[in-house]
């Protein structure tokens, strides 16, 4: 890995080092927090967690091949070198930033309440036919796991497209100070961590931390269409270029046509050019992402013939709105998380399925003060989007059901206690032909509800 020799990861840690001279100018192939996945003169990071402190790993990870260890504590009997630090966590956000300068690519940085996965997945798909392209896998987008995203960069990566989550204010300046971004995108300001945030101003206000690195040659991407974006002038001179389905956005989409559960068509407007393409992920949120991708096709120099074919080639992953056709159900498998605005707009999308479209909903977390409120909204919405029938899950959810069952007597809802009491009842809910939506918080773990569909 680029300069991150021990000698300069001593220095950029403000660690100490233990161990011999002649190794110092070493440099690491890999960086890793995980025990299980350690490569020949790999960097060990062991991390103090609630139920397990990493450093008891260190000397297995050495004996299968490490190069060095951080470590948080000196290490009396170590015959092998490391770096003792005062907080592996900090240490391993400092190498991050550090590493990052090293290989001097453009990032594009990419947060907001609702879309950032998909969103990052259509703008890395765009890019990566003009350039070889990292983007952030997974949930890693925090302060731990976009260091970890960040330690996957070669020196024959070109473009970066990190996802950046936060939960509380000062987060963002955070993540900011390690990716850096020459571009950042925000999709949407929502009803997300509001027991931290407080209100839609206080996620605004949380979510545009991330301009504080830009450079002046640097460019916002912004939702024109989202009311509190639209607010949002400019950072230090650059200003913003807004995407959207007003015809007044510098980017946007007309012509959009439903193709059910196959997808979106639309025609993309970008400056005096226009082309007519096929997102093939359902639900207007998609036409949006497409088109914030096209904004970032087009500040990186793409043909239009390029964002095009980058969009038409985009894959869904698992989790997110991902297709699960099995002999008797599609499978609409969008379990990873879930908030108000996410829960509606798959509601929304729900309706354009084959079939009885039924909902299989959880409990959402994180949304503070209101969350009651919140879940009856969602509650109400299902009761009104056209879908057939709503299977609600959890304590919260509760709530959900109530509202739903007062907006109209009539409407096939169920109440489940919990995810195991849900499992136990699945085929009185679900039949041969149905389209079904999974979606819930992450912490519900419906994978497993996903998994036992695919079983019916």
């Amino acid at each position: 890995m680029k300069n991150l020799t021990l000698r300069n990861l001593t220095e950029v840690c403000s660690g100490i080092y233990h161990g011999p001279e002649t190794a110092l100018d070493q440099e690491v192939t890999a960086i890793t927090t995980d025990s299980r996945k350690i490569e020949k003169d790999c960097l060990f990071v062991p991390i103090v967690g609630e139920r397990v402190d990493a450093h008891k790993f260190i000397p297995d990870v050495m004996a299968k091949g490490a190069l060095s260890t951080l470590s948080e504590r000196e290490l009396p009997e170590a015959e092998y070198p490391y770096i003792q630090v005062k907080s592996s966590l900090q240490a391993v956000k400092d190498i991050a930033e550090f590493y990052l300068k090293q290989l001097n690519i453009p990032v594009v940085g990419i947060t907001g309440s609702v879309g950032k996965t998909s969103t990052k997945e259509v703008i890395a798909s765009v890019l990566k036919e003009k350039y070889r392209t990292l983007k952030t896998q997974g949930n890693f987008n925090n302060e731990l796991g976009l260091p970890l995203t960040v330690f996957r960069l070669r020196d024959e990566d070109e473009i970066a497209v990190l996802e950046m989550g936060i939960s509380d204010f000062g987060e963002m300046t955070r993540l900011t100070k390690i990716a850096r971004p020459d571009t950042c995108v925000i999709t949407n300001i929502g009803t997300c961590h509001l027991e931290n945030l407080g209100d839609r101003d206080g996620v605004l206000k949380a979510k545009t931390e991330i301009f504080q690195t830009l450079r002046p040659d640097g460019h916002i991407v912004l939702n024109g269409d989202d009311d509190k974006l639209i607010t949002v002038e400019g950072y230090n001179g650059i200003k913003p270029v807004f995407f959207g389905l007003n015809e007044q956005r510098d980017v946007y989409a007309d012509e959009i046509v439903s193709r059910g559960l196959k997808g979106m068509e639309c025609r993309i407007h970008l400056g005096d050019q226009s082309f007519s393409v096929l997102v093939p992920m359902p639900g207007i949120h998609m036409v949006y992402n497409a088109l914030a991708a096209a904004a970032v096709g087009r500040i990186y120099g793409l043909t239009i013939e390029q964002i095009k074919a980058g969009i038409e080639n985009l894959e869904a992953i698992s989790g997110r709105f991902k297709m699960i056709e099995t002999d008797k159900l599609l499978i609409v498998d969008d379990c990873y998380n879930a908030n108000p605005m996410s829960m509606k707009a798959s509601l929304n999308v729900l309706h354009d399925g084959a079939g009885r479209r039924v909902a299989i909903l959880g409990d959402m977390g994180e949304l503070g003060e209101n969350e009651i409120a919140l879940h009856e909204e969602v509650g109400v919405h299902a009761v009104s989007c056209g879908i057939d029938a709503c299977v609600c899950v959890g304590d919260l959810s509760t709530h959900m059901y109530e509202a739903a069952k007062k907006a109209d007597p009539a409407f096939c809802v169920y109440h489940e206690k919990s995810r195991e009491s849900l499992l136990a009842h699945l085929d009185r809910y679900v039949q041969k032909g149905d389209t079904v939506l999974v979606k819930a918080s992450h912490f519900m773990k419906f994978e497993e509800v996903v998994k036992a569909l695919e079983e019916m």
